[in-house]
């Protein structure tokens, strides 16, 4: 048994019990699977309180990733194109990453070359603020490219 007023030493589960209720403390087991078993004489409530505040502070310190998604067509003009790739540099300043997608409605689909060449033309554009997190890939009607920002 261990804890604040107490000399650690082995004691008999009564008599550890007796030494934290005459502190008013309660007899918590820390290592069950040592030999013999350890306990410590806390205030179990005050335990868990410091317990919650150390994983909310951990939860706090955690960095939150924010994705941010631009859509293109197959056949999106080089003014607008160029406007996407502005917007896309700012967010990577800020510290976001860029989903970037190419959407190919109905039959656009067989233009899927062409939407992979301007994801790349993006990357290409983007790639002094970010890296390529996930290359080029086509799932249904879209082809999907991320875009993580240089530290």
């Amino acid at each position: 048994m261990v804890g604040d007023n107490v000399t650690p030493d082995i004691y008999n589960l009564r008599d550890a019990l007796a030494i934290a209720e005459n502190q008013g403390l309660d007899l918590v087991e820390i290592s069950p699977t040592a030999n013999p078993p350890v306990c410590k004489v806390i205030d179990y409530k005050k335990f868990l309180y410091e317990l919650k505040r150390k994983q909310k502070e951990m939860k706090a310190k955690t960095a939150r990733v924010v994705v941010k998604e631009i859509r293109l067509g197959p056949n999106t003009d080089e003014h607008d194109f160029n406007f996407k790739l502005n917007h896309a540099i700012k967010f990577l300043q800020d510290g976001a990453k860029v989903k970037v997608d190419v959407f190919f409605k109905g039959r656009s689909i067989i233009y899927k070359d062409q939407g992979e060449l301007m994801l790349l033309k993006f990357a290409q554009g983007v790639v002094d603020y970010g890296k390529i997190e996930q290359m080029p890939r086509l799932e249904g009607k879209r082809m999907i490219m991320i875009i993580a920002p240089k530290k």
